[in-house]
């Protein structure tokens, strides 16, 4: 497992993706992290609600975060295939929480589910599905082996 903590996650994720802003990784658990994205009106759509491709990225952001969490600093770890199924709406006044959980984490493909609620609700908004590729040289750059 990599030596980050929530801190050093943040920092490292604000270095490689500076266009990311409003995410926050709140936690990292084994195979989990727990990532907030501080909704601003640039995140909504007309009818008020929080926009499907705001949730999207938040999904992908958070995945990547997990896989991050476990392997180090690679930064090219990249998404290979993904799915996401909207089941509400989300409260637009409210910040959305991911939690991205690793399903599998192998020596070049990594596969997860993120379910994403508004902060204080207990219903799944959003589910998706990822899979990512990780670069063969993340055991050169301080990653699992």
């Amino acid at each position: 497992m990599a030596d980050f903590g929530v801190g050093d996650l943040n920092d490292y994720l604000a270095e490689v993706f500076p266009q990311a802003k409003g995410y926050v990784v709140e936690e990292i658990g084994a195979e989990s992290v727990r990532v907030r994205l501080q909704v601003e009106d640039r995140h909504l759509r007309p009818g008020g609600t929080i926009s499907g491709p705001t949730m999207f990225e938040l999904a992908d952001f958070s995945m990547y975060a997990a896989i991050l969490s476990r392997i180090g600093k690679v930064a090219l770890a990249v998404t290979t295939n993904a799915g996401i199924d909207f089941m509400r709406k989300p409260e637009a006044a409210r910040d959305l929480l991911a939690e991205a959980r690793l399903l599998k984490l192998g020596r070049v493909l990594a596969v997860g589910d993120v379910m994403i609620r508004s902060d204080g609700g207990a219903d799944v908004v959003a589910r998706a599905s990822m899979t990512y590729s990780i670069p063969p040289e993340r055991a050169e750059n301080g990653g699992l082996r």
